[in-house]
C-alpha cells in the first residue's frame, strides 16, 4: 500500500516531521530508482538501498523513515545504457541529488572508474567509496532567522561589490584564524565594517553554488577557486565552511548565518549562479549526477547525434532549458535560495545560454517568461552576463533585469588609456549608455557598470601591466583574454620610478571616478579599492592562493579613501545616480544632463568625429538638489576648460583625480590636467 504521504513533490528529500524523509526523483527514461542510505564512516560505511516505489507520471518517490535529519545518503538508477543515443543508465553508478541541500565530501579523480562513460558502463563500485565520491546529506532546515529583514535597496541606490568568500577574508587580520576563507568569515564584524564603511550596498559572491574539482588542474597542483563549475544547484559549497560547522550540513546554517548578518548591516548578498551548464562536461566526462538520472532532459543533446553535447559556454554542455525538467530545476532553485536562505540578487553567469529555447536566443525565452511571472522573484534582482560563446546580447533582456555592460568597461578602459576616436562612445557610457538601452525605453539601470571583474586584469594590474602574465597557470600564459586594453604607464610591473607610480595612481582614480559618475549600477571589483593586485595574471581562476587573496598588509589605504568619498557622494547626491536621463528639457524629469565641450559650447557632430578631441564636461543637476560638473581630460596635454554657470551659486572642488588641484572662488575657466577629472559641486542651499 502507498503511504498517503508519498507525492511526486516536491522533489529531492524533505524531511517529516516525526522522522523519515520524502523522496521524489524525476527521470522519463529510468526502469527503477534506488535511495542509498550510508552509515557513518566510523560504523564502516555500509550501504542500505530503498527501491522507490511509487511513480506518478515521471517522477519515482516514496516515504523512507530510516532517512533522518544529518543522514548521508546517494542514488542509483537503473535503466538502458545506450550512450549514442543519449541513455547513460547504470545501477552501478553512485549518484549525487540534484535537489541535494548540501554534500559532504571530494570526488578522486585518480579512480579509473570516471573515464569509462562514453564507452562501456561501469561494472564496479571503486567510485563508491567516500574517499572517491560525495554523499548527500539531509541538512536541518530549521533556523532562527529571527527579525531578519530583505534590506531592498533601489536599483538607483545600489553599489555593487564583486567578491570571493575565501579570498577577501583569507589573510584578513581582524577575522579569527579558525574561520577565515568561510561563511563564517565573510559574515564576521570585521569583513562587514569594510563594506559599511566603503559604502557598498549589495556584496555579489563569486559561485557559493557546490562546484566540483578540476582533474586536470590537481594534476598540476592547482585548484579550481572561482568556482564556474557546478554540480549542486541547491547546495552551498563545502570548502567554504567552517571546521565549527561539521560535515552533517553545517554550511547550509553557516550560509544563512552570514546573510542575516549581512542583512543586519543593511547590506544585500547576491550570488553568482552557473545554471548554463555543470560539472559533467561532454561525453568523455564523468557521471556524476544528472547524466545518470536522465541525460536527455536535464542536457541539450546535438539532434542526430546525441551522443555529443550542445555547448554555449565552452565546458561541453549546456543545461537543456527547452525542457521542463530543467527548467524546473533551476526554478525550484532559485525559489529555494531567496525563501529558505534569504537571498536578494542574482548574477547569472552566461545568461544568453540560458534563453537558447530552440538553440537561438530569444527575449522570450521560457526561462525569462517564467522568472518574470514568478512571485517569488520578483522583487529580487536579476543580473545577466548577456552572452555566451555562440552570441553577444547586451540590451537584449528584458526591462525589469540588468545586464553587465561589456561596452561600458571597453569604451571606459579605451578612452582613459588614450585611444582616439571614443569621445562620442565614452560620452554614451557616462550617460548610461542610452544607445543601447533607451531606444527600448530601458533606463539607465538596466546597465550594471564595471571596469574590471574576477575575469580580466584587477584595477591595479589594468594600470600597471600592458601584457598578461599568467604563468602559474600552467598554460604557457596562453589561458586569459589577450586584448586587454591596458597601459602599464611606461613600465612594466612593479617600479621604482615616480612618474610612473604618480600616473598609474592617478588613472586608477580616473576609473573609479567614470564607474561612480556614471548612470547605471556601479559595480566594484572586490579590492579595488584598496589596489589588489594578481602580479599581471587576468585568468586567475585556478589560483586558490596569494595571487588571488587580499593583501591586506599592502593595502592602499589613500585609494581607499579616495574611492570612499566618492561613493559617499554618489549616494548623497542624487544628481550623480539618476534613474533616467533624457537629453530634450522638455522631457519632464528630475535628472538632466548637459553635455559641453571644454570652451562650454555644444557639441557638433564634426566635433564627435575630431580623433584627438579628448576633452569634455558633463553637468549633472537634479531638481532642488546639489549640481555637478564633471571635467574630463583624456588627453596628454593641460587642457582649459571654461566652466559652465553653476546652477545655484559658486562652483567648489568635490573631487579630482588630481591631488594638486585647487578651486578658488568664482571660477569662470579651470585647468585641468593630462589624463585626469575634477569633479565640481554647486550647492543647493
Amino acid at each position: 500500500m502507498t503511504d498517503p504521504r508519498s507525492l511526486p513533490y516536491p522533489l529531492g528529500v524533505t524531511p517529516l516531521p516525526g522522522g523519515g524523509a520524502h523522496v521524489a526523483v524525476y527521470s522519463e527514461t529510468a526502469d527503477r530508482i534506488w535511495f542509498c542510505l550510508f552509515d557513518d564512516e566510523a560504523d564502516g560505511g555500509a550501504e542500505r538501498r530503498f527501491e522507490l516505489t511509487t511513480r506518478t507520471g515521471h517522477v519515482f518517490h516514496d516515504v523512507i523513515e530510516e532517512a533522518q535529519v544529518g543522514s548521508r545518503y546517494g542514488l542509483r538508477v537503473a535503466g538502458p545504457w545506450d550512450p549514442a543515443n543519449g541513455l547513460r543508465h547504470n545501477e552501478n553508478k553512485l549518484l549525487l541529488d540534484p535537489y541535494a541541500t548540501a554534500l559532504d565530501g571530494g570526488f578522486d579523480w585518480g579512480q579509473a572508474v570516471f573515464g569509462h562513460d562514453m564507452n562501456e558502463p561501469e561494472t564496479m563500485d571503486e567510485s563508491d567509496s567516500a574517499a572517491a565520491m560525495p554523499r548527500n546529506v539531509i541538512a536541518d532546515r530549521d533556523f532562527d532567522w529571527g527579525d531578519d529583514q530583505r534590506p531592498l535597496t533601489p536599483m538607483e541606490d545600489t553599489v555593487v561589490y564583486e567578491v570571493h568568500v575565501k579570498g577577501f577574508t583569507q589573510t584578513h587580520p581582524d577575522v579569527p584564524e579558525d574561520i577565515r576563507g568561510t561563511y563564517a568569515g565573510m559574515g564576521h564584524p570585521a569583513a562587514i565594517k569594510h563594506f559599511t564603511d566603503l559604502g557598498v550596498t549589495a556584496v555579489e559572491l563569486l559561485p557559493t553554488h557546490q562546484f566540483v574539482q578540476d582533474s586536470h588542474l590537481e594534476e598540476k597542483g592547482l585548484r579550481n577557486y572561482w568556482g564556474y563549475n557546478s554540480i549542486g544547484f541547491f547546495a552551498p559549497h563545502d570548502e567554504y565552511a567552517s571546521k565549527a560547522a561539521g560535515t552533517a550540513g553545517g554550511q547550509v546554517a553557516e550560509f544563512k548565518q552570514m546573510v542575516k548578518n549581512l542583512h543586519a548591516a543593511g547590506l544585500e548578498v547576491w550570488m553568482d549562479v552557473v545554471y548554463n551548464h555543470t560539472a559533467e562536461g561532454n561525453h568523455m566526462g564523468p557521471t556524476i549526477s544528472f547524466k545518470g538520472i536522465d541525460n536527455a532532459a536535464y542536457y541539450r543533446l546535438v539532434e542526430g547525434d546525441e551522443g555529443n553535447y550542445f555547448d554555449t559556454t565552452g565546458t561541453g554542455n549546456s543545461l537543456n532549458v527547452s525542457h521542463p525538467a530543467a527548467l524546473g530545476l533551476i526554478m525550484d532553485s532559485l525559489r529555494y535560495w531567496v525563501t529558505e536562505m534569504h537571498v536578494d540578487g542574482f548574477r547569472f553567469d552566461l545568461a544568453t545560454t540560458l534563453t537558447r529555447q530552440g538553440g537561438e536566443a530569444s527575449e522570450h525565452s521560457a526561462f525569462l517568461t517564467l522568472i518574470h511571472q514568478d512571485p517569488v522573484l520578483q522583487s529580487v534582482k536579476m543580473i545577466a552576463e548577456p552572452w555566451d560563446t555562440a552570441g553577444y546580447q547586451v540590451g537584449g533582456f528584458p526591462a525589469d533585469w540588468s545586464e553587465w555592460n561589456g561596452k561600458f568597461r571597453d569604451d571606459v578602459r579605451e578612452f582613459w588609456n588614450g585611444e582616439p576616436g571614443v569621445l562620442s562612445t565614452f560620452s554614451d557610457r557616462v550617460l548610461g549608455s542610452p544607445d543601447v538601452y533607451e531606444a527600448d525605453r530601458r533606463s539607465p539601470l538596466s546597465s550594471v557598470n564595471f571596469v574590471t571583474a574576477h575575469d580580466g586584469f584587477t584595477l591595479a594590474d589594468l594600470t600597471s601591466y600592458a601584457e598578461k602574465h599568467n604563468e602559474e597557470n600552467g598554460e604557457d600564459s596562453q589561458d586569459g583574454e589577450s586584448d586587454n586594453k591596458s597601459f602599464n604607464g611606461g613600465a612594466e610591473g612593479p617600479t621604482d620610478d615616480p612618474a610612473v607610480n604618480e600616473y598609474r595612481d592617478r588613472q586608477r582614480r580616473n576609473f573609479l571616478g567614470t564607474l561612480l559618475v556614471s548612470a547605471g549600477v556601479p559595480m566594484i571589483l572586490g579590492g579595488d579599492e584598496i589596489a589588489r593586485s594578481q602580479g599581471g595574471n587576468n585568468n586567475a581562476y585556478c589560483q586558490d592562493s596569494e595571487i588571488s587573496w587580499f593583501d591586506w598588509e599592502r593595502a592602499d589605504r589613500d585609494l581607499l579613501a579616495f574611492t570612499t568619498e566618492l561613493i559617499t557622494l554618489r549616494r548623497e547626491n542624487p544628481a550623480l545616480r539618476p534613474d533616467w536621463f533624457r537629453y530634450a528639457p522638455e522631457v519632464e524629469s528630475d535628472d538632466h544632463v548637459q553635455v559641453r565641450r571644454a570652451d562650454d559650447h555644444s557639441f557638433t557632430s564634426g566635433d564627435w568625429q575630431q580623433g584627438e578631441n579628448k576633452a569634455i564636461t558633463f553637468v549633472l543637476t537634479h531638481k532642488d538638489a546639489d549640481a555637478f560638473a564633471y571635467l574630463v581630460n583624456g588627453s596628454t596635454a593641460v587642457v582649459e576648460f571654461n566652466v559652465p554657470d553653476a546652477p545655484h551659486g559658486e562652483w567648489e572642488l568635490a573631487l579630482s583625480s588630481d591631488p594638486d588641484q585647487q578651486v578658488e572662488g568664482a571660477v569662470t575657466t579651470l585647468l585641468v590636467r593630462d589624463a585626469s577629472f575634477t569633479l565640481l559641486r554647486s550647492r543647493a542651499s
